[in-house]
């Protein structure tokens, strides 16, 4: 590596080993991860009774009035892509016969939150939405939408769009997530603590809103929110390269680096300080209307995070306080029947002090519960039973581009899997004695991706850090639950805010 090149490096703030091994990266490719099983109803999946639910309530409530909680939510992505389609329209000739997706967009376009708001932007314009539809300026109508000059919703991140239309009010993702907190991560204090990712183009607009909304909040449910942000940091950004794997040099003569993806936000999770963090994505939310039953799977799967830690600690302490019979069979129980855990063939054949020591090396890692939904061909992650370098079998969110697919016996794995990952997490993040686990430890760094882009015209590969509950968690105790559908209503493109689910009053 030339001086140039690594002092470039060095002035982004970032190793030049780790530059390394991403060049390495890059030229070797990453293994496909070992799968062995789907993990299903039964065999990795739990399901959760009606009469579990309520007890699992009732335990999460007893236990979290001395915990600190943080709802942690991913919003520093901007909206751009849920308007892919308007953009090409907007482009276009104008020819609304073309796009079955503008023509929807633009039929019931009463049935979006920011009709309000597009109304407003347009008669700024010399204009009103009723006058241009009359017209049928329907690319005035979306330029206003998305362009500077209007409602500027093609620059902003979705936690910031208005998502839900209420008689009395229009709401964004980031008002959502606070009325969710209130169900189910209120901690310590009566305190409801909110944790966004942001971009810091974006900082200063989230604070307006949290502003905007906040007071009265506290007074409607009375709560005190705390709420914190931080920003994907540039020393986790990965070095692109050309498509023959050399460093992207641009016009300039700069080398190219780009944001690793949601994995780097690892280094952002690590830093927060709590006994309980709640992970959901920004878009993820719903109505008031049908919250109940996202809260309800929320409590029961913190619940379920709360009690498996508790039978861990004790099954740890138990370890600290001498090797016994009495202390490695408890801990093989709970490692097998409470986790879910798959001993290694070797393992019985280690002495007494070398399963105690493999049991507790095992045993003290984070926690997490991943709430897991019914698999209806959503793109994307799911639950699956993979084989460890020791030996051993442990739970892991599996992508598809990190399975092997030309695999026969990996292929049949992957069509026998049930269930998907809707992204709905309860995470404990400290260990028995109290301590912060370095979340950065338990990252299998051998998960990551490569994917193709472009920039000025011109192909390269970008590297992806492992995903945040992906390979970023591989080392954690996981468990999965499953939660019913209607928890996972993900919004992808702007019309996914017309379905039902998504409509504050039907």
């Amino acid at each position: 590596m030339d001086a140039t090149l690594q002092k470039q490096i060095l002035d982004q703030g970032m190793d030049l080993a780790k530059v390394e091994e991403q060049l390495k990266n890059f030229k070797e490719g990453f293994p496909f991860l070992p799968i062995v099983d789907a993990a299903t109803v039964g065999n990795g999946v739990l399901q959760v009774s009606e009469e579990n639910l309520v007890a699992l309530q009732e335990s999460y409530a007893s236990k979290i009035s001395s915990r600190v909680i943080v709802k942690f939510v991913p919003a520093s992505g901007a909206a751009s892509r849920m308007f892919k389609d308007l953009y090409s329209f907007l482009d276009g000739d104008g020819d609304i016969s073309k796009s079955a997706f503008v023509q929807k967009f633009i039929n019931q376009i009463d049935g979006f939150a920011f009709k309000s708001d597009l109304d407003a932007a347009l008669k700024n314009q010399g204009s009103s939405l009723a006058s241009a539809l009359a017209a049928k300026e329907y690319q005035r109508i979306i330029g206003a939408l998305l362009n500077e000059d209007g409602l500027g919703y093609g620059q902003l991140p979705k936690g910031l769009l208005k998502f839900h239309h209420y008689e009395d009010r229009d709401c964004t993702p980031t008002y959502e997530h606070f009325v969710e907190g209130v169900m189910y991560a209120k901690g310590a204090g009566n305190t409801v603590r909110i944790h966004f990712t942001v971009s810091p183009e974006h900082e200063e607009k989230f604070k307006a809103e949290v502003a905007s909304i906040k007071s009265g909040l506290e007074a409607q449910y009375g709560v005190e929110f705390h709420v914190s942000y931080s920003q994907q940091k540039k020393s986790t950004d990965t070095i692109a390269v050309t498509m023959d794997n050399e460093p992207f040099v641009e016009e300039d003569g700069s080398i190219l680096f780009r944001p690793a993806g949601h994995g780097a936000l690892l280094e952002n999770l690590n830093e927060i300080d709590a006994d309980v963090i709640f992970i959901k994505n920004v878009d993820n939310v719903v109505p008031d209307r049908l919250k109940s039953t996202t809260a309800d799977y929320k409590v029961a799967i913190g619940g379920i995070l709360l009690d498996v830690q508790e039978a861990v600690f004790k099954a740890l302490e138990g370890l600290d306080a001498g090797v016994s019979t009495e202390a490695v069979t408890e801990a093989e129980r709970v490692l097998e029947e409470v986790l879910g855990g798959k001993l290694p063939a070797h393992y019985s054949e280690l002495s007494d002090e070398g399963q105690a020591l493999y049991l507790h090396q095992k045993l003290n890692r984070p926690i997490r519960v991943c709430g897991m939904v019914k698999n209806t061909g959503e793109p994307g992650g799911g639950p699956f039973w993979v084989q460890e370098d020791d030996g051993s079998l442990s739970l892991q969110i599996a992508e598809t581009a990190q399975i092997d697919l030309d695999n026969p016996e990996h292929k049949a794995i992957f069509q026998s899997s049930t269930h998907f990952n809707p992204v709905d997490l309860v995470c404990a993040t400290k260990n028995y004695k109290g301590e912060k686990f370095d979340l950065l430890q338990f990252r299998d760094m051998r998960t990551g991706f490569i994917t193709e882009k472009s920039k000025s015209g011109r192909d390269l590969k970008a590297l992806e850090l492992p995903g945040l509950w992906n390979g970023a968690m591989a080392g954690w105790n996981t468990l999965f639950v499953e939660v019913p559908l209607i928890t996972f209503n993900p919004v992808k493109t702007v019309n996914d805010l017309l379905r039902a689910e998504h409509q504050g009053i039907v």
